[in-house]
Parts: structure tokens; sequence; C-alpha cells
């Protein structure tokens, strides 16, 4: 799947079919990126020079749920209306956190709103973390952020958040909720690991040089 301006985006490629798809897909300014997994990213990379890695992801999908333990002091809830301008604030830190665009902000702010999709852990009778998750889609769903702010980390609230989205997740009748995570990031990736995620595959992004 090709949605310029975002990278390529590929999925089950047979290693013989690697050669004519880079040849089909063309390097070059029309070819910023390609997001594959992490043996068809191998073979592409010999056949696209001047692509280096940026980022290298890992896929995790949910199984039997672990809640944090300890669990954190407070309570989840999902966001309202009321907590646009914080959860704006937190979204355009996620971003800037992970190297995406901010100017889709609001707007996620506002769908994931309404469909109850936002949800937030409070402490003390305030939000401390934020996570999110996709609309479901062949029985699947994703949490797409997780978002603590910088001084309130290290306190288990963004364990307790993800845990929160996955059961609502599954409560909504989701038969797989799954996640991403930057391998450069250990202590996400531990995060998740201990609240019963499972690694299924590795991602590479890999992007033209200038």
């Amino acid at each position: 799947m090709r949605t310029p301006p975002h990278p390529a985006l590929l999925n089950a490629v047979p290693a013989e079919a690697v050669g004519p798809l880079a040849d089909a897909l063309g390097a070059g300014p029309d070819l910023d990126a390609v997001d594959a997994d992490r043996d068809t990213a191998a073979l592409l990379a010999t056949r696209l020079p001047g692509y280096r890695t940026e980022q290298e992801r890992r896929l995790y999908r949910l199984g039997p749920p672990r809640p944090p333990s300890p669990a954190p002091e407070g309570r989840a809830r999902a966001a309202t209306p009321a907590d646009r301008a914080l959860l704006v604030e937190w979204v355009r830190g996620f971003a800037d956190a992970t190297g995406q665009s901010k100017s889709s902000a609001e707007w996620l702010v506002d769908e994931g709103t309404e469909r109850g999709a936002l949800t937030l852990w409070e402490s003390g009778g305030a939000p401390v973390a934020l996570a999110g998750r996709s609309l479901m889609l062949a029985g699947t769903v994703r949490v797409t952020l997780v978002y603590t702010p910088p001084e309130l980390r290290g306190r288990g609230y963004a364990a307790a958040v993800t845990d929160e989205a996955g059961r609502a997740a599954r409560e909504a009748g989701a038969a797989e909720v799954v996640l991403f995570a930057d391998l450069a990031n250990p202590t996400s990736n531990g995060v998740y690991l201990r609240i019963g995620y499972e690694p299924v595959a590795d991602r590479l992004l890999l992007r033209r040089s200038p």
C-alpha cells in the first residue's frame, strides 16, 4: 500500500518478488520511505541504494492480560470534550517524541473523544497519562498512542492506562489488540511485555538519505 506522502507499506512479500517490487516502486524523490518487515527491508536495502534504516519497531499483540503489579494509585476514565486542550497538548507531545506530524492533533482528539477511544489515567483527581485506540477493523484494534508527560514518568501510569485501553478494546468486541513500539525505547517495550503483550514481528522504516 502506498499513500503519498506516507511511506510505502509492504507486507508478506516473497523474497523473489522483492527485486521486481523495488523496480516497480522506483527509488528517488517519489519514494521517500518504505516500511517493511525486517527480512524484506534487508533485501530492499540492497536494491534501493541511498536508503538507510531510520527506525526499528516491534509489533505486539495482547495475550492473556497481566494488570500492572503493583498497580499505581488512581483510576481510568474516558476522555471528554472538557479535556480537549490537555489532550491536544499531549497528542502533540507524543508526536514530538515519536517524530510524527502534529498537524492532525486536534482532529485526532475530537474524533477519538467522540468514539470514546481516548482513555485517561487519573491520580489525585488529575489526568496523568493517555492512551488512544483505533477503530476496529476485521476484529482488530490497535493502541495508537501512549503518552505520559515527562515529569510524571516512572510511576506506572503508562502501564496502567495501556492495560485499560486493551481491556476496553476487548470489552468492545476486539478479537485482537495490537500495538507498535520503537525498539530504541527499552522502557516502553518492557512495559508492554509486563502487562501481557507478546512480540509478533519487527518492522524497519527505510528512508532515502538527502
